[in-house]
């Protein structure tokens, strides 16, 4: 089965074509500026060139067409025709409370993602442009939504609620939700292969750290916490976003900086972070390293910070499974920053943890980085949610 994985933003589009029998990538791709001008769309073909054409797209629709005339050009396509595509697998940002797994898409579908929209606003509706645009040009194509949040709704309740009004769950849905479910997913299942355990009856921590970071905690198969919430600023300190602080901030900077609500959150989420820490240096974990590695004082208070945080969320998440066989790291900072790493897993000794300096150095490549002796084993695991995604709609149909 050839199934097509796609993930929309407001502005882009990318897309995979997975070969479900072999789980190989045929054809992979990005469009971008969608709806601006300088429109562009990337295209590689299993072993061949990247192949970046200038073409105007007014809407996602137009990004559709520019997909499908791309992996079915005669020359530099992939296949043939349309029907050579069996499915179609879309991220979806926030399911809510509604789906805890992937869900073929019809229109009851579509109307309770929409009835997300107001937990994500800034996807949810390109992720629902995208659904449209699939089904208007490949109406007999069966249409796959798979989301960010399903994998954490096994998370009980104490796990979930706000100290708030419980009333305010009831009318308003206000939990935690997490993100990064289909990665947290995938990382965890190929954590027990890796280690040749039953998924079933492993304690997991799963640190996804990128630009955008989080952490959840698997224990014997099911999500039983995770460090984003209701949405994606919660949490670990991030590329630039704030992560966890204490509300009364928010009033706080309003009064001091003349600011209404909403700037506030534009500066939780656009300017704080790693970002803001190194006195908006940079957000890119390779620079904040450099700059570490040459004393520079704010690059070390960035990292730092940084690494405190997500040990912390580690010492936490082991106290709330009574316990933990493996760490994972993942993601673009978790997959190829040895040096983060290392800082972090500096403060767990008291888990009876050692590592390998020389292989922790291994860039993006699913290694064990503790040695023999380890009490608790640590995994270096790069994530693959498109495929993750592909797997799920595959399952499903």
């Amino acid at each position: 089965m050839n199934v097509l994985v796609i993930n929309c933003g407001s502005s882009s589009l990318k897309f995979q074509l997975i070969d479900s029998e072999n789980e190989k990538v045929i054809g992979k791709g990005l469009c971008e500026r969608i709806g601006i001008d300088g429109s562009v769309i990337s295209f590689t073909p299993n072993g061949g060139e990247k192949i970046v054409t200038k073409s105007p797209m007014k809407d996602h629709t137009d990004a559709i067409k520019l997909v499908i005339d791309a992996l079915t050009d005669e020359k530099t396509g992939v296949v043939k025709n349309l029907n050579d595509i069996n499915a179609v697998g879309h991220r979806i940002v926030h399911g809510g409370e509604k789906f805890n797994k992937a869900t073929i898409i019809d229109e009851e579908v579509m109307k309770a993602i929409e009835e997300c929209n107001d937990l994500a606003p800034l996807h949810n509706p390109a992720n629902l442009i995208g659904v449209r645009a699939c089904q208007n040009l490949m109406p007999n194509t069966p249409q796959i939504a798979v989301f960010d949040t399903a994998f954490h709704q096994t998370m009980p309740e104490e796990a979930y609620l706000y100290g708030l009004p419980y009333d305010m769950y009831e009318k308003y849905h206000i939990r935690r939700y997490g993100f990064h479910g289909t990665s947290h997913d995938f990382v965890s299942h190929a954590a027990a292969d890796m280690l040749g355990k039953n998924y079933d009856e492993l304690k997991t921590i799963v640190c996804h750290l990128g630009n955008g970071a989080s952490v959840s905690a698997v224990k014997n198969g099911k999500c039983v916490d995770t460090s984003m919430g209701l949405t994606p600023l919660e949490g670990l300190i991030m590329g630039t976003r704030s992560g966890d602080l204490d509300p009364a901030i928010l009033e706080f900077l309003c009064d001091k900086e003349n600011l209404d609500i909403h700037g506030v959150l534009n500066i939780l989420n656009k300017k704080s972070g790693v970002y803001g820490l190194s006195e908006e240096l940079s957000s890119d974990f390779r620079d904040l390293e450099d700059g570490y590695i040459e004393g520079k004082e704010n690059c070390i208070r960035a990292v730092d910070t940084f690494c405190y945080r997500v040990a912390k969320y580690i010492g936490a998440y082991t106290a709330a499974m009574n316990g933990v066989d493996a760490i994972c790291f993942t993601a673009g900072v978790g997959e190829n920053s040895g040096f983060v790493r290392e800082i972090i897993l500096k403060y767990l000794g008291y888990l009876g943890i050692t590592i390998d300096k020389e292989i922790n150095k291994t860039r993006g490549k699913a290694v064990e980085i503790s040695t023999a002796d380890s009490k608790v084993k640590v995994l270096v695991i790069p994530t693959n949610e498109e495929l993750a995604i592909a797997r799920q709609t595959v399952a499903l149909l």
